[in-house]
């Protein structure tokens, strides 16, 4: 999705920007980014420095626990969407949520919530996600 359809590869990245991160080796632009997201989600450390299975482990909602790896993209994808202001307008719904709540991170919780239900539903549909929804939903959070 955001690196690679792969994945593994893509779990495998996570994992070992962390690692190269708490060994304080150098990082690539995309790396530093992903470093400091993994800083502000302390709750993965010991998945992302444990047993290598878990990067072939499918998180179901069964499970009770939600996929580290997606919160993670979609967390990436957002910082993407915010960057670039793709779709159109989403900069200017996130700076007046930030003046609103105060806490970046919160912020981008609810925004992922949205994110999250909108990609789920586009796949299952087999279709584009509805940006111009995405964006209203997003302003009802204001």
């Amino acid at each position: 999705m955001l690196f690679t359809q792969d994945r593994t590869r893509t779990r495998q990245m996570f994992r070992s920007t962390w690692q190269k991160h708490t060994r304080g080796d150098m990082l690539e632009p995309l790396e530093k980014q992903i470093a400091s997201l993994l800083e502000e989600h302390p709750e993965y450390h010991s998945l992302l420095t444990g047993n290598d299975d878990v990067v072939d482990h499918d998180f179901t909602a069964e499970d009770g626990h939600e996929n580290p790896f997606l919160h993670l993209s979609l967390h990436l994808a957002l910082r993407e969407q915010v960057g670039t202001d793709r779709p159109a307008g989403i900069a200017s719904i996130t700076r007046s949520l930030l003046l609103k709540h105060g806490d970046g991170h919160k912020v981008e919780h609810m925004m992922i919530e949205r994110l999250g239900l909108f990609l789920w539903e586009a796949q299952r549909q087999s279709r584009a996600p509805d940006e111009q929804a995405y964006l209203a939903s997003l302003r009802e959070l204001l």
